[in-house]
């Protein structure tokens, strides 16, 4: 082979094999950006952790909304409409950032399973039985179902966003964890005095 001709194929070689990298990292960095600032396209230093975390948390994202969705007319209380509103406003454009990262790292976006039983797949989600339970609630009987099961829900996405707080590389990734405890938390503490009035 021709030395420039081998010169130009190990160049290729070089730019492929740091496309395919991801599981090298210098450590995750912190950020208190928001979520509209999180970038939709992320750097190749990724690990298995901030894969899962953007995987499961889409699926999960996705049943929040699914769940919020049901209180525009199923929902009493004008605070839990409202509450719903803020969950579907905030979880919406994090599952197509982290949809984008995925593609981005080169991995599947998950299929949406709405209808599946995904309650033991990870923490906090519902059985298609909860899920089935709440879509034929209405009124005040909607409203605490709706608090409870989203309370759990919210404290299963704060156990994964740790996770990958604590394990994660990429540093967009672990700044969406961040934020999404942050404001999960929050919410539950809303949830909580809701209903306890």
């Amino acid at each position: 082979m021709a030395p420039k001709t081998l010169a130009v194929s190990l160049t290729l070689a070089a730019v492929a094999l740091t496309a395919c990298s991801g599981t090298v990292s210098d450590g995750a960095a912190s950020s208190s950006a928001s979520t509209s600032s999180l970038s939709a396209t992320t750097s190749a230093t990724f690990n298995d952790a901030d894969v899962s975390f953007a995987t499961d948390m889409i699926s999960h994202h996705r049943q929040a909304v699914e769940m919020a969705e049901l209180a525009d007319t199923r929902a009493k209380r004008q605070e839990v409409k409202a509450l719903a509103t803020q969950i579907k406003d905030a979880q919406g454009p994090e599952i197509k950032t982290m949809s984008a990262w995925l593609t981005a790292w080169g991995r599947p976006v998950p299929a949406d399973m709405s209808g599946m039983d995904m309650s033991g797949s990870m923490p906090g989600m519902m059985s298609t039985a909860d899920m089935a339970s709440l879509s034929k609630a209405s009124g005040a009987d909607f409203d605490t179902r709706f608090l409870t099961m989203m309370v759990a829900h919210h404290e299963g996405a704060i156990e994964m966003a740790r996770t990958e707080m604590s394990d994660g590389a990429d540093a967009d990734a672990v700044a969406l964890a961040g934020q999404i405890e942050k404001a999960q938390t929050a919410e539950i503490a809303t949830m909580k005095k809701l209903l306890s009035s």
